[in-house]
């Protein structure tokens, strides 16, 4: 369908495998174009900033920049160690198959041996993959990220209203949340702590 240029058609499908957590780097490029084609630059910045989770690259922020009219953004700034982290996560599914193939033959060698030698086995490389898989299974996901939705948004030091402004920015910025308190995310606003008002954000 988009190849077909049927854009309506197609993002209906998007939109409906995103909300159920479906995607893909291509399909959220897709999904930006097709919202920027309609003049919905809110959310063609919103599927770019989830692209870049997937994708860091140096052209996203230069779109971004230019749909929110921003000169330079925070929270796009990607680590060697996030880096890494957004490589276990792309590739989680894979992670978890191929230990659990080791988890089962580890169970089936050790069983094997046993009946072989009368002995009793040990079981720490069994035990091990399990920890690891449940491990991969349940915890590798990359640190919860949302986009400033809100014009103007305000950063403020404590989550109440009378908390000292730290920041007052526009739409286009990400920030990373650390925790969740009533109306506020407690987030990190250039390497330091702040809170910032739920509805002022979504999370990506």
């Amino acid at each position: 369908m988009f190849n077909s240029r049927s854009y309506k058609e197609a993002m209906e499908i998007y939109d409906s495998n995103y909300q159920s957590g479906i995607y893909s780097p291509a399909m959220l490029l897709k999904m930006a174009f097709i919202a920027e084609g309609i003049g919905d630059n809110e959310r063609a910045t919103l599927y770019l900033s989830k692209y870049y989770d997937l994708a860091p690259n140096p052209q996203a922020i230069t779109k971004i920049k230019s749909l929110t009219g921003q000169s330079s953004l925070v929270g796009y700034e990607v680590s060697d160690g996030q880096r890494f982290v957004l490589f276990l996560t792309e590739y989680q599914d894979y992670i978890v198959g191929v230990l659990a193939f080791f988890l089962v033959l580890s169970i089936v060698t050790s069983w094997i041996m046993g009946r072989k030698s009368g002995k009793t086995q040990t079981f720490w490389p069994t035990i091990l993959l399990l920890f690891l898989v449940f491990v991969a299974n349940n915890f590798l996901n990359g640190p919860p990220t949302a986009l400033v939705t809100s014009s103007p948004t305000f950063i403020v030091t404590k989550p109440t209203a009378g908390g000292e402004l730290v920041d007052m920015v526009e739409p286009g910025h990400r920030v990373r949340i650390k925790s969740s308190k009533d109306i506020w995310y407690e987030v990190e606003w250039k390497d330091k702590s702040a809170y910032i008002k739920k509805e002022d954000v979504t999370r990506l």
